[in-house]
């Protein structure tokens, strides 16, 4: 049997006994047209090898591989998923791989990728921290080409917020410094089963090779960031004392959401 002919989503499920489980912030998505049009948002995905995170009843893990995907190798904490996904694997004709462990902590340098896409429905309870890691890993040089990942719509926001917006925090700063992102549509929680309170959004995250040059050391960005943002309200001389800030046109009476992306990066290369 291919990945094609094999019985819908939700018929798997059924016939495994399995429901989405809280503790793992699972919402699962079985619209086919959704699943296939994420998966066909990651660049180049005929000659690209892609790792996703939680695939549950393995979904969008099916439209990256009917999508063409070179290879998946997908991390899934729920074992309980495992009747499914080992069917998918029989189907796949070797291009998936299923890896069991937590995604915060398995080592993806061991998954025996090369250059990566990353592809995901991220869980909401580890969404931010696991992107977060990737944006850090690919500014200290993993191999990651591109990441194709829903959000919850506010998280997105967040990473493609600008000096002044709103949403602007610690997350812009880091994408904006290291890659190209931007919200490529928006997905509506009825999608979804269960169907979650917040509305969600798909980003696209291009990691950039000038970018991360120019940035050179990323723990003094990450550094400088966390201090900032963790003390939004405080104005940036009460955070950090005994700087001359004028010399970076400043007053010192800014708060973090004041400062753009290249200010930051220019107070991490001298105050780091």
């Amino acid at each position: 049997m291919t990945v094609e002919n094999l019985p819908p989503v939700a018929e798997m499920m059924r016939a495994a006994g399995l429901e989405p489980k809280k503790q793992f912030g699972q919402n699962f998505l079985f619209d086919l047209n959704l699943t296939g049009r994420i998966a066909r948002s990651v660049p180049d995905i005929k000659n690209t090898d892609v790792m996703e995170i939680g695939p549950g009843p393995a979904g969008l893990t099916r439209a990256l591989l009917m999508a063409g995907a070179r290879r998946v190798v997908a991390i899934e904490k729920d074992t309980a998923t495992k009747p499914i996904l080992d069917e998918i694997v029989a189907a796949s004709g070797g291009r998936l791989t299923v890896v069991y462990g937590d995604a915060l902590r398995v080592d993806t340098a061991h998954l025996g990728l090369g250059e990566y896409a990353i592809c995901a429905n991220l869980p909401y309870n580890v969404g931010t921290e696991l992107f977060t890691r990737w944006l850090i890993a690919a500014a200290s040089g993993a191999p990651i080409k591109s990441m194709t990942l829903m959000f919850q719509r506010e998280v997105a926001q967040r990473i493609t917020a600008r000096t002044g917006d709103a949403q602007y925090g610690r997350l812009a700063v880091l994408t904006s410094l290291v890659a190209d992102a931007r919200i490529l549509f928006d997905v509506p929680n009825t999608a979804f089963v269960p169907r979650p309170r917040v509305q969600s959004a798909v980003v696209s995250v291009i990691p950039n090779a000038d970018k991360i040059r120019a940035v050179g050391d990323i723990k003094k960005l990450e550094q400088i960031t966390a201090n900032l943002f963790g003390q939004r309200r405080k104005m940036i001389r009460g955070i950090i004392p005994n700087v001359d800030w004028a010399r970076y046109d400043l007053t010192g009476t800014e708060r973090a959401e004041e400062l753009s992306p290249e200010k930051f990066l220019q107070l991490a290369r001298d105050l780091i």
